[in-house]
């Protein structure tokens, strides 16, 4: 009888055991997935800046998503720095080189525009512009 009874008190304290595990192993899933659903959001709200700089820096004057005007498409920049594995920030901030249209006259017209439309944006303004240029598919 004794021996039952400390069998059966083993299993139970198993049983609570194992369900205090599995109640952190609960815990820490439900805070990854926060997690991933808050840097999703941060990611959309970054491209929505992105989006927003991209109008107010008159970006679309020269640049739209599927069509060459002044300089190539969104989706073309977009092709080229994904093949060349470019980095879109360094070259706003003028510390990479052009790689999409390496035209000197072109380039030289390039500068002097970035040079007007981005000195005054922070690091991060430009991260969320190269985001939503990332994003145009």
């Amino acid at each position: 009888m004794k021996k039952s009874l400390f069998v059966l008190g083993i299993a139970a304290l198993m049983f609570v055991s194992c369900g205090e595990k599995k109640k952190e192993e609960v815990k820490k899933e439900v805070e990854t997935k926060v997690e991933t659903v808050k840097k999703e959001v941060a990611a959309v709200d970054n491209i929505e800046l992105g989006k927003k700089l991209f109008a107010e820096k008159t970006c679309t004057t020269c640049h739209q998503p599927d069509a060459k005007v002044i300089g190539p498409s969104i989706k073309e920049i977009n092709k080229i720095y994904a093949e060349k594995n470019g980095n879109m920030v360094k070259f706003l901030k003028g510390e990479a080189e052009a790689i999409v249209d390496t035209d000197p006259g072109q380039v030289a017209i390039m500068k002097a525009n970035l040079d007007g439309f981005v000195k005054d944006m922070s690091g991060d303004e430009l991260a969320a512009l190269a985001a939503y240029m990332r994003s145009v598919k």
